[in-house]
């Protein structure tokens, strides 16, 4: 037996002899890594045999009356597509801090009251420490949660085995190591596969279904980290987003075998752990005094995912003394916002060449889809002529750079919500709605001049 050192790159697994600044097989820079492998001398061994499974007809498969945990985490389970599929595998990534283990402490501790085994493994904390947290975040701990604190994966298997786990949670997965993937390091590719495909079969198992959730690291590019065949090799991807303001985080499926992609719940950072913003359309406006209206304040309405959320967008507008005015849009792109002023100034009638522009929605929401065009004009005419918005109005509509005002997808159910949060009011673009409602005035426009002028 002999040592031999090679250099494997992070990003797609390619193997060489030396060190190199770009990989040959993706063409990333700076990825490659140093390994150390035992190579054996003399005779080749030949490696088992694995029992091979027959073939059965996808018809005569049964998949189980109950094969979702609903954990009563509304926003959890609405992001998984209704709960955990049991035999499943699911990563849950963040930056450093973005609540990864407090959200999974919340499942296990949901999981637990239904009466299911659940197995935490930490290699990052020890008993104590998860212990602390779970005395601050959870009112009372379920006997049926069970923690160990060890980076063998060899030893977390064999616990799985032992505590008959159904839902096992793995902190986090870049901190395992397989003792025959020795002398290769936590964290490298090669152990990081190896342990996800280990744990991949004992969810898949025939003889016990397991749900599997891993928690994975970031890297500076904000992506998970390690190989991209890990992404694959699950069922489920969750990606939390912590860079909202005050204490908000977003939780997104980015893969999703088992319900639809793009999903996002949103919760709410406390002393108490992670809480479930099960109505957002009313998280991300302000509460204001009936009869109170304020300049530079519109409403929009975005969709993630599958579901409509009234957002507000303000806007506040000051005399520049600078010969180039600052666009600052916190919720958009700048270069976004600079085509929407563009399109004010030419359509709308209303001069900001000496004027500053800040943007910025409440909750801190980010302003993705064209369908928030229309709101954001208004939101700045109204902070230019310091004229506010009159009633619960709201506007859904894209703009032109002709002026004009342009039809977005999915505005039924846009209405729809605006009627349950009992709005009286909405601009859209003209023909763009067949459905009428009793509640709310549908007011189509043509021109983005029309709109300023009927809206205050």
């Amino acid at each position: 037996m002999k040592e031999k050192t090679v250099y494997v790159c992070s990003s797609c697994g390619n193997k060489v002899g030396k060190w190199m600044g770009r990989c040959t097989g993706c063409g990333s820079f700076n990825t490659f890594e140093e390994e150390t492998e035992v190579v054996s001398s003399g005779k080749k061994t030949v490696a088992k045999k694995a029992a091979a499974k027959s073939a059965v007809r996808l018809n005569e498969v049964k998949t189980g009356g109950n094969d979702r945990i609903v954990t009563g985490i509304r926003e959890f389970d609405r992001v998984m597509g209704g709960g955990i599929v049991r035999d499943s595998v699911t990563i849950i990534t963040s930056p450093p801090g973005g609540g990864k283990s407090t959200l999974a402490l919340s499942v296990c501790q949901s999981a637990a009251k239904q009466g299911l085994n659940v197995l935490y493994a930490s290699g990052e904390e020890s008993e104590s420490q998860i212990k602390r947290r779970a005395d601050r975040i959870l009112e009372k701990i379920d006997e049926n949660i069970w923690i160990t604190a060890d980076t063998c994966m060899d030893n977390v298997l064999e616990e799985i085995k032992n505590t008959k786990a159904d839902v096992v949670i793995i902190d986090s997965i870049q901190t395992f190591a397989l003792n025959e993937m020795l002398p290769s390091r936590a964290g490298n590719p090669v152990q990081t596969m190896e342990c996800a495909g280990e744990l991949v079969k004992i969810a898949k198992s025939g003889s016990k279904k397991t749900a599997v959730i891993i928690i994975g690291q970031m890297n500076k590019n904000d992506e998970l980290a390690g190989l991209r065949s890990l992404e694959h090799l699950v069922d489920t991807v969750l990606v939390m987003d912590s860079s909202y303001d005050d204490g908000l985080r977003s939780l997104m499926a980015t893969k999703n075998r088992f319900g639809s992609t793009g999903e996002m719940g949103f919760f709410a950072m406390s002393e108490r752990g992670l809480i479930s913003i099960d109505n957002p359309s009313e998280y991300f406006v302000t509460q204001r005094d009936e009869g109170e209206f304020v300049s530079g304040s519109a409403m929009a309405v975005i969709r993630e995912g599958s579901r409509p959320i009234i957002a507000e967008i303000e806007s506040l507008v000051s005399k520049s003394y600078m010969p180039y005015p600052s666009r600052i849009g916190e919720a958009l792109k700048r270069e976004q916002l600079n085509t929407l002023i563009s399109i004010l100034e030419q359509r709308g009638g209303i001069n900001l060449f000496d004027k500053n522009v800040v943007i910025k929605s409440t909750g801190g929401i980010m302003l993705r889809e064209p369908a928030v065009s229309l709101a954001v004009l208004i939101s700045i005419a109204s902070s230019v002529l310091e004229k506010a918005v009159k009633g619960k109005t709201a506007f859904i509509a894209d703009v032109g750079l002709t002026g004009e005002i342009k039809k977005v997808p999915g505005l039924e159910g846009r209405i729809k919500e605006l009627d349950r949060m009992g709005f009286d009011r909405v601009f859209v673009a003209k023909d763009s709605v067949k459905v009428k409602t009793e509640n709310i005035k549908i007011v189509e426009e043509k021109y983005l001049k029309d709109v300023i002028k009927d809206a205050f």
